[in-house]
């Protein structure tokens, strides 16, 4: 005979799981009593929010299904920003909360919450486990709807007295999970794949648009492949960055709002856009109506709900994207990538580079390059949200998929420092470096006492202003520096580390800013930097590939926009001849 906490664990077990995060109560004292002689390795956050973002970490950074454990009540309900987090990103983590015994539910009980009723609409699927003979299905269901397909999380609530009750060890795990109705499409279809490399080889301005989806499907070199194979020019969102080396000839950097100005003079210019994984959201975007406004489109994603969701597409291909990039690379000829469009790219990097003040004061920009240029290339870049993240996105060479963590879709405050937590669970070998604001580290600067408990060997560089710095820049922009409550007061974070037995450096001029960094990477615990960054610095650019470029930022010459014979696409899509 077994207990459902003894379920759980072999549950996890069968699962390949081998860290989980989480934070003990009353509810859950029968799975924490399990895990006390289990193999699993359990790190105790100091909040739930951080279990679940630690276990997002440990997700993106190794691919797997990450696992938070939280009691009832308030519990689980600190959960719920680190789930919607993940939901948001398309993250695979299974969240396991308490609940009170199935006698009390709807009784207002102590520390009773409908959790399932609450994460309804921010999980892929939740369950609410009544019945002990079908935990082990359930755990093994949780597990599988979170990484196939869409990716995403899964909650499972078990109430108190399921965890206690025993149940024959007969048939508690199924020899598969079946799922009447959830079937997810993987492989394209051929037609439409065909279409696509039709209109690829008559292009003459591609531009390939990447999302995090290449990434979640493992699909970054056939990107590279089928990048090079036909000589397109790839542009990334915020997630896709890593999808195609930071440093390769054909790479645009980033597309959107805080994108580099090449990648959406280019996106406003071709006329073919083929993205990948990504979702056409605001942030990229602007004005759905005018992004890309000379193209045809062809949209590959997993999920089918998402195509056509925010813009129209002329091909859509619903599928796994490793797959399809597969069988379209198959069918594609090999083109030059040299060419009047190539060029006109190569002039537009040239002419609209990143670019900030060069004075000695301490910018956040020279940082990031700095430690980029330390790393080169290797190692997990975790980030916070707001200008930090921006700024990491811009000025970091991402060389590899996987070795950038940052919170996309819901934009999380406090996200980098646990998610940092994971990331070192996941790849325990390798740097891992949080660049955070001083606001957003403070969001869950309690685990300090995590890392601090177990040696976590994270770095995080505090690029520290004293304020709210992505909400003061719009201050300064929009509402004519009316500092609305987003000044915060000086800390001493080297202190305050200090307090937990964790070393740091206060960094207040560019020549101490290398020998800082080579200082925290080469220490074998956890590292602390606090970085006085100028104040009032800003964030640059800020376009939107869908917005009049020209009023936003100027400098791009009006001869530089001829118009785009978009005209052999078109007769293409309308079942015409191309040529």
């Amino acid at each position: 005979m077994k207990t459902g906490a003894k379920i759980v664990i072999e549950g996890l077990q069968r699962e390949g799981v081998e860290t989980i995060f989480g934070y003990p109560g009353g509810s859950v004292l029968p799975i924490y009593d399990e895990l006390y002689e289990s193999s699993l390795r359990h790190i105790l956050v100091r909040h739930e929010q951080a279990a679940a973002h630690a276990a997002d970490g440990y997700s993106r950074a190794s691919g797997h299904v990450g696992v938070c454990l939280a009691t009832s009540g308030p519990g689980a309900c600190n959960l719920v920003t680190g789930i919607a987090t993940a939901y948001m990103d398309s993250i695979p983590i299974v969240a396991l909360t308490g609940q009170v015994p199935t006698t009390l539910l709807g009784n207002d009980a102590f520390q009773e919450s409908d959790i399932t009723g609450i994460t309804m609409p921010i999980t892929k699927h939740n369950y609410l486990v009544k019945n002990v003979q079908d935990l082990g299905r359930v755990i093994m269901e949780a597990f599988y709807i979170a990484r196939t397909g869409r990716p995403g999380p899964v909650l499972v609530d078990l109430p108190k007295d399921v965890c206690t009750t025993q149940v024959d060890e007969k048939s508690i795990f199924p020899e598969e999970v079946r799922l009447r109705g959830y079937q997810p499409t993987i492989r394209g279809h051929a037609k439409q794949i065909a279409k696509a490399v039709q209109l690829i080889e008559i292009a003459e301005c591609p531009v390939i648009y990447a999302g995090g989806g290449v990434i979640s499907a493992e699909a970054s070199s056939e990107l590279l492949e089928i990048a090079e194979l036909a000589g397109i020019p790839v542009t990334t969102t915020l997630l896709g960055l890593g999808s195609i080396p930071c440093d390769h000839p054909l790479n645009l950097g980033m597309l959107g709002m805080h994108g580099t100005e090449y990648a959406n003079y280019a996106v406003t210019e071709c006329d073919l856009l083929i993205a990948i994984g990504a979702r056409f959201d605001d942030r990229v975007t602007g004005k759905v109506q005018t992004f890309a406004p000379h193209a045809s489109i062809i949209h590959i994603d997993v999920d089918p709900a998402e195509i056509g969701k925010n813009k129209k597409v002329d091909v859509p291909i619903v599928g796994d994207a490793k797959q399809i990039l597969r069988a379209m690379i198959t069918q594609l000829k090999k083109r030059s990538t040299a060419g009047s469009w190539q060029e006109k790219i190569r002039t537009w990097k040239q002419r609209h580079p990143l670019r900030y003040r060069s004075d000695g004061c301490l910018h956040p920009q020279y940082i990031i390059q700095q430690l980029s240029d330390l790393l080169k290339g290797e190692g997990v870049i975790v980030s916070e949200v707001g200008q930090n993240q921006m700024w990491t996105a811009q000025y970091f060479c991402f060389r590899k998929p996987r070795s950038w963590l940052t919170s996309g879709g819901l934009g999380t405050m406090g996200y980098g420092f646990p998610a940092s937590i994971g990331a070192h669970f996941a790849r325990p070998d390798e740097v891992v470096f949080d660049i955070a604001g001083d606001g957003s580290f403070q969001m869950n600067i309690q685990e300090l006492g995590t890392v601090a408990q177990y040696r976590i060997p994270v770095k995080v560089a505090i690029l520290n202003n004293m304020y709210l710095g992505m909400v003061r820049q719009w201050q300064e922009l929009f509402y004519d520096r009316r500092y609305s409550f987003t000044e915060l007061p000086p800390l001493e974070f080297v202190k305050i580390a200090a307090a937990y037995g964790i070393d740091g450096i206060k960094v207040e001029t560019c020549d101490d800013v290398r020998p800082a960094l080579k200082a925290a990477i080469e220490t074998d615990g956890p590292f602390i930097l606090d970085f006085r960054i100028e104040r009032e610095e800003n964030v640059f650019p800020m376009v939107p590939a869908g917005a009049a470029i020209n009023e936003m930022i100027g400098g791009h010459p009006k001869q530089e926009e001829p118009e785009i014979p978009a005209a052999p696409i078109r007769k293409a899509l309308s079942g015409g001849s191309p040529k």
